[in-house]
């Protein structure tokens, strides 16, 4: 099997509830870049990235479509089934960047996964158990809102919620205190700061906020600031943002600053990379998300089969991103129920693409 045709589409999808507001920011919806990729045998495999805007991660629309078109072309001829030579070839032909492989490295994983008749799950290594467990996030805004925000988010089903903080640390105590008054005590939450305070800020929120059961994800931006406020924090502490590459990894639990893992494909480069950090999470006994910057369909059945293929007393949750956004971009993810996701089952991704509806690709080679 070598790859002979390459194209790459663009996709805007706005957000369903509205402008997507954290670190101060808001943005309507995500920039998607969605790479085809075509065989000799007449396979096609398809990949997906869209980052939220250009201040969320070091990743941006333009530069995802700039990237694969330079990468594409020089692809021609690979076989995509050997999974690791194709991503030591992008590695040596574009230095960093791991955004720009991320969609390349999918659309490689859905052919191999298609070659061998399996669903990514079990192609990966197995799926364990039926479902996995969703959050929504709640975007900063009042804490009445917050709060509606939250009770809309029950009644649709979900039980675990992700409330964004990172701004005041006094404003965000009202937050989180609203939203946890106003939802049962079962209900999950997390308060995830992306990175965006300063220690002394983090220590703030944290102290006033004393025995409150939840979750903290990502108070500030480095592994060393992040040490301070863990010294310090009661709570058990998710990190995103600063676990890009293994050494993030294993240097974080060497400091014993973290309870769990955040992994974004895009952050770090693709399903095939991930996959390495989830297993090596799970070794070092972390509870394990994994989910992207964003997308919809073809992004959410890539994340929600490795979180299928992740042993569930390590599994966190992850995210379904085709119901934030208006905007689909293909058939196949299994409807949500009970606030749980399920993996296609049909091989590969298991997403049949509305191709006509991405209109003219942006790029095509081969």
């Amino acid at each position: 099997m070598r790859v002979i045709k390459a194209s790459a589409y663009r996709q805007f999808q706005p957000f369903a509830d509205g402008p997507y507001r954290c670190r101060g920011r808001a943005e309507e919806g995500m920039d998607s870049t969605i790479v085809r990729l075509e065989t000799d045998s007449g396979a096609v495999g398809w990949g997906e990235m869209a980052p939220l805007g250009a201040f969320y991660s070091e990743a941006f629309a333009a530069g995802a479509r700039a990237g694969v078109g330079e990468l594409l072309p020089k692809l021609m001829g690979t076989d995509p089934r050997q999974l690791l030579v194709v991503n030591d070839f992008m590695d040596r032909a574009m230095f960093g960047q791991p955004y720009v492989k991320a969609p390349i490295d999918m659309a490689c994983w859905d052919l191999a996964g298609q070659a061998a008749g399996l669903p990514l799950a079990e192609f990966s290594g197995g799926r364990f158990g039926s479902a996995a467990w969703l959050y929504r996030s709640i975007s900063q805004d009042t804490p009445e809102r917050m709060v509606q925000t939250a009770q809309k988010y029950l009644r649709d089903g979900y039980r675990r919620l992700q409330v964004k903080v990172g701004d005041d640390p006094l404003e965000d105590v009202a937050r989180m205190k609203a939203v946890r008054a106003a939802v049962p005590a079962d209900v999950l939450l997390v308060a995830d700061a992306n990175g965006a305070w300063r220690v002394d800020a983090a220590l703030r929120f944290a102290l006033a906020m004393g025995d409150a059961d939840y979750f903290l994800e990502q108070p500030c931006m480095s592994l060393a600031d992040n040490a301070r406020v863990r010294a310090t924090v009661r709570q058990a502490m998710i990190l995103d943002e600063s676990i890009t590459t293994m050494d993030d990894l294993l240097a974080a639990h060497q400091a014993q600053i973290l309870n769990g893992v955040t992994i974004k494909l895009s952050r770090v480069g693709g399903m095939t990379k991930a996959r390495l950090l989830r297993d090596v999470a799970v070794a070092l006994g972390l509870r394990v998300t994994i989910e992207d910057t964003g997308g919809s369909d073809l992004d959410t059945a890539a994340t929600t089969h490795l979180m299928m293929a992740t042993p569930e007393d390590s599994r966190f949750h992850t995210v379904d991103f085709m119901n934030w956004v208006t905007v689909s971009n293909g058939d196949g993810m299994p409807a949500v129920a009970g606030g749980q996701i399920r993996a296609p089952e049909a091989p590969g991704l298991g997403i049949k693409v509305h191709e006509a509806a991405l209109g003219a690709p942006f790029f095509e080679t081969g």
